[in-house]
């Protein structure tokens, strides 16, 4: 006799524990069947009731429509979280931002065709010249900011806004508030939230990401705080790396595979001397070509897409 299995959703997944959310909205703890699965938060699962032993089994992933993709500690390609409509890159004045994270988690957005957003919290704050400079690069390359703040409640609604019918997911540096402004978005549920460490360096406060749904549609995930994000390689756009300036430019290059670095007649290099494209954002992709061709060509040949 088979058993009925149904899917759901992982709201969390620590290691080998996950919780799933099932289709009568209830979240409950789960376990894999099998080593291989790789379950994140956001991924849809098939899953099975064990009666006998009072819990829910994990069949299976189904195909994920997005990812967000990093390189792990083995030079990997890995999973972070799945099935995201809209990436929201945190950052703030405090701590200083390191504005190379953000380029790194706005090029693995792009790759990924997961609508990116900035968002400067703590905008009551004063904002230093670098990193005034810094966002009128990022206004420069087309993304849509919204500046808020969890401590005063601006920009809130417009973030709310900006969330609706998505699913879509906190990312950036510890520190800039991601948690705090989770827990204005679903003030129903007990967000853990932590305070800004003397020395101006963020501290973690959520340890793992969490999937919550959003009051009037959507769903929120609350992801961990970074001192770095590392994109896998791979999965990035082959010829612009995710930066829309370096896509948008790119088409008036004199070879259609030039890299942009040392080539001749380069549209993107003449771009940022002409002020298309801002040097700081320029010098965020040369990084990113460098580790590239460091880490070499097997991260070329791997596909971009799928789960």
């Amino acid at each position: 006799m088979s058993v009925a299995t149904f899917e759901a959703r992982v709201t969390g997944a620590f290691g080998r524990q996950v919780r799933v959310r099932g289709p009568d909205g209830a979240e409950q703890p789960a376990r894999p069947l099998g080593r291989g699965l790789g379950i994140v938060c956001g991924d849809t699962v098939r899953c099975r009731r064990d009666e006998r032993h009072g819990e829910v089994h994990v069949l299976e992933v189904l195909p994920r429509r997005t990812a967000l993709y990093r390189t792990n500690g083995r030079g990997g390609c890995e999973a972070v979280l799945a099935n995201l409509t809209r990436l929201l890159v945190v950052i703030a004045p405090l701590p200083v931002p390191d504005l190379f994270v953000a380029d790194r988690y706005l090029a693995a957005a792009e790759s990924a065709h997961i609508a990116p957003l900035l968002v400067l919290n703590k905008a009551d704050l004063e904002v230093a010249a670098p990193l005034g400079d810094a966002l009128s690069g990022y206004a420069l390359a087309g993304y849509q900011r919204l500046e808020v703040s969890a401590a005063s409640g601006a920009g809130l609604e417009s973030l709310r806004a900006a969330c609706r019918g998505h699913t879509a997911a906190l990312v950036g540096q510890s520190g800039v508030g991601k948690s705090s402004l989770a827990a204005q978005l679903i003030p129903a549920e007990r967000i853990e939230i932590g305070a800004l460490a003397r020395a101006e360096e963020g501290r973690h406060t959520t340890t793992a990401s969490r999937l919550f749904e959003l009051p009037g549609g959507g769903a929120l995930i609350d992801s961990p705080g970074v001192r770095d994000f590392a994109p896998a390689l791979e999965r990035l756009e082959p010829r612009s790396l995710g930066f829309v300036e370096v896509e948008r430019l790119s088409g008036g290059c004199r070879f259609l595979d030039c890299q942009h670095l040392r080539e001749p007649d380069c549209a993107v290099r003449a771009g940022v001397e002409h002020g298309s494209m801002h040097p700081r954002r320029y010098e965020s992709y040369r990084r990113l070509r460098r580790l590239q061709h460091t880490l070499g060509p097997a991260h070329e040949r791997a596909p971009r897409r799928g789960s």
